[in-house]
């Protein structure tokens, strides 16, 4: 079963996510402010964590910055904050998902179970019966290898942005709407996706493109929703 690290100032929503976790069978590691938890990731198998944006030492979100550099896990990412702003951040960092404090126990068991699935799918610990490689110009996946090359050059995607590409590529052409690309991502209904599936696109331009403000393979399509750019080899 998973390893998972929850990193939280506060003990007491440590242990009562350590309870409902191992109810489900995890393992859990224990973490009370962002410098641990990096100290903790450097020497444990760690297959998701759960951190805290509010911390002393370093907070969540310079914590999760610099996870980030170097490790796709899946994070998410608590907060009492509820505002939009504080939800962007913490996708804009290189969060996978948000939950908000007073959270229900079993809501974020959900998203700790559909982070995991997402993440073996991606073949960070399984690969893929019956892959292929799709591409379109000099953009390439390799989905058995969960490899993403730019003109040969191999780009580092988390979890959910290679998802969203792959979605995309294997339909380049095809336009999506925020709502089909987060209920084909997240497998729920979609809820205000605009912004968290906008983050992602951005943050996926960014490592993709030359120019992500004049995208040559990820584009928008105003009032309808975005797409992968269907272009010839050699174009």
């Amino acid at each position: 079963m998973a390893n998972i690290l929850v990193c939280d100032d506060d003990k007491e929503i440590v242990e009562a996510i350590d309870i409902y976790l191992s109810q489900e069978g995890y393992q859990v590691l224990k973490a009370y402010d962002g410098l641990q938890a990096i100290e903790m990731l450097k020497k444990n198998p760690v297959d998701l964590l759960v951190i805290d944006i509010m911390m002393p030492k370093l907070d969540g979100i310079r914590a999760t910055l610099k996870i980030r550099e170097e490790n796709p896990l899946p994070i998410i990412i608590l907060s009492a904050k509820s505002e939009d702003a504080d939800k962007i951040l913490g996708l804009n960092v290189g969060a996978d998902d948000y939950v908000t404090k007073p959270f229900n126990p079993l809501e974020l068991i959900a998203r700790v179970k559909s982070q995991l699935r997402r993440y073996t799918f991606l073949g960070a610990a399984v690969a893929k019966e019956n892959t292929a490689i799709y591409r379109t110009g000099g953009l390439m996946i390799d989905d058995e290898k969960k490899e993403v090359r730019v003109d040969g050059e191999i780009i580092k995607l988390t979890p959910i942005e290679y998802q969203i590409l792959l979605f995309l590529l294997k339909n380049q052409g095809r336009v999506f709407s925020t709502n089909q690309i987060y209920e084909h991502i997240w497998n729920e209904d979609a809820y205000a996706a605009e912004n968290t599936v906008a983050v992602h696109i951005r943050h996926i331009r960014e490592k993709i493109e030359i120019n992500p403000k004049d995208p040559r393979y990820l584009k928008v399509v105003w009032g309808v929703g975005y797409k992968v750019e269907k272009i010839n080899p050699g174009r």
